[in-house]
């Protein structure tokens, strides 16, 4: 028999193997703020200090003259008159509450009045003094700003141009000059939400750290992130900012789903197994009782004055106009005169409407408040001023009206902001936006009570921003700078550079109707850039 050999069959040649890195998940940048501090700092100063030359320049002028007798005395403008007086007799009383009789009722909580009495503990009672604490949370506002829009841009560059157009907002310029509540309730609720743009950070940074150390995962949750100072902080400033007026709330809102939002963000970005869910075991709880529960604390702290008088209006409105007893008589009697006293207010401004016969020639509707279409008048004369503006009489006015550069061009900017917030998904537009939104839309629920185009100051810090970005994007500051040349980038700067210098120029051209300042007929005619503005 033959033998069978078998033949092997070589096996196939392998390719070498080659060493592969899993690059697994990475972490977001650990940067938390700008990064150019000592740079930011002196903008911000800088900026600041414009601000306060503005807003402080013949701060006492102008005023209404009148007589106590023979001796003359300066009087209030526009509804200055409600709000000095009872400033001062918060002050002049010793028990910083408006409780004269006189006074009839008073239809905001006290917080703003407590802020001009401290001017008018300062100055007297005079124009210096009731308008010296608008004019300081003027230019705060303009600080907060700064500060804000450079940690949502993290740039330097960035926050100085928004700082810079509100500086040149003139409802935002007059806002700051006269003795009335809306600058305090912007200067509050705003100073909330640049609180809780720093708790985002901070919180970046926490979850940062607990990524470094591998401490992510130990929980589908995410890690506990201990106190939050910052939105805590924020809780208070938006109950101070309800104190002042109850459209505070509406900064409440945005300040809590801000809160909620940044939250879910944040342990998506780190890899949390569970955001949402996470969200609603670690932060909920939390942040109703900062966001929800402690600005109602402190509105009600506001009035500790008023707990505290024996003569202030409806104190003691259990046993007289609130029967005791009944369903609520567990409730302390002092929180129900307060309950009483809110409803009675709530009452007036719902009675306040134009089917009732109200009407104000200078009301306006919240459609025409973000272009600024009917500005409001404060102060208006027209005499000889010793020949100051020639032949003829001069005026001297003050209205509250919106710089055009900025207002006008509103619409597309806040439909660009919901674009990039809602598409992109860039945060840095979603804040702004939604803040703008959430403290303007409310108003439409009601069009039949009376508004003035002073409500829309709670708008201009939020648009001054998103202006901003948008300058970011056209200077090439987002990111896209790689893909632009040389040409294009030197277009979007002198863009900036130009848009910028109408922003400043048009309130150059708005300032004689923004401080009074002398100025003929013929002038103010041109002042006046649109019918509506007559």
């Amino acid at each position: 028999m033959g033998r069978v050999t078998a033949l092997a069959t070589p096996a196939p040649e392998r390719p070498p193997v080659r060493a592969t890195v899993s690059p697994g998940p990475t972490l977001p940048p650990a940067v938390f703020g700008a990064t150019d501090r000592a740079f930011g700092w002196v903008v911000t100063l800088v900026v600041t200090g414009i601000a306060a030359a503005t807003r402080f320049f013949t701060l006492g002028y102008p005023s209404n003259d009148g007589f106590i007798g023979s001796r003359p005395v300066q009087t209030p403008v526009f509804d200055e008159k409600h709000y000095a007086p009872q400033a001062w007799q918060v002050l002049d009383s010793g028990r910083w509450i408006e409780d004269n009789p006189g006074f009839g009722l008073i239809v905001h909580p006290p917080v703003a009045k407590q802020m001009i009495a401290v001017g008018e503990w300062l100055f007297g009672y005079g124009p210096m003094g009731w308008r010296f604490m608008s004019a300081v949370c003027g230019t705060l506002l303009v600080f907060l700003v700064v500060r804000a829009a450079r940690r949502l841009a993290r740039s330097t560059l960035i926050g100085g141009l928004a700082g810079l157009f509100l500086v040149c907002d003139g409802l935002t310029m007059v806002s700051s000059r006269v003795a009335l509540l809306d600058i305090f309730l912007v200067f509050f609720g705003f100073a909330a939400f640049s609180l809780i743009l720093v708790d985002r950070d901070q919180m970046r940074e926490r979850f940062h750290r607990a990524a470094e150390q591998g401490r992510i995962e130990d929980s589908p949750y995410g890690p506990r992130l201990g106190f939050r100072w910052w939105r805590f902080s924020a809780a208070l400033m938006v109950g101070l900012a309800c104190g002042v007026k109850w459209s505070g709330a509406y900064f409440l809102i945005g300040i809590l789903v801000l809160s909620l939002a940044f939250d879910v963000a944040n342990r998506r970005q780190y890899g949390v197994l569970r955001p949402w869910k996470g969200v609603l075991v670690r932060d909920l709880v939390p942040s109703g009782m900062s966001l929800a529960v402690l600005p109602v604390l402190v509105y009600l702290g506001t009035f500790w004055s008023w707990f505290a008088s024996e003569t202030a209006v409806f104190r003691y409105a259990v046993g007289n106009q609130v029967p005791e007893g009944g369903m609520f008589g567990w409730v302390p009697a002092a929180l129900r005169s307060l309950i009483y006293y809110e409803q009675t207010i709530l009452g007036f401004h719902d009675s306040l409407t134009n089917s009732a016969g109200n009407h104000h020639p200078w009301e306006s509707k919240p459609w025409t408040w973000p272009m600024g279409l009917r500005p409001m008048l404060y102060h208006y004369t027209n005499d000889q001023a010793q020949g100051m503006c020639g032949d003829g009489p001069c005026v001297r006015a003050v209205m509250a009206v919106g710089t055009p550069a900025l207002t006008w061009i509103a619409i597309p900017v806040v439909l660009w902001a919901l674009w990039k917030a809602v598409v992109k998904r860039d945060w840095a537009y979603a804040a702004p936006v939604l803040m703008y939104l959430v403290t303007f839309l409310p108003w439409f629920l009601n069009l039949d009570r009376q508004m003035y185009y002073f409500y829309a100051l709670t708008l201009m810090p939020f648009l001054c921003i998103m202006i901003a970005l948008i300058c970011r994007e056209v200077l090439g500051l987002d990111g896209r700078a790689r893909y632009f040349g040389f040409e294009r980038l030197q277009l979007g700067r002198w863009l900036v550079v130009i848009y910028a210098t109408i922003v400043v120029l048009n309130f150059a051209w708005l300032w004689p109707i923004l401080t009074a300042t002398p100025i003929p007929v013929w002038w103010w005619r041109l002042e006046l850039w649109l019918p509506s503005w007559q």
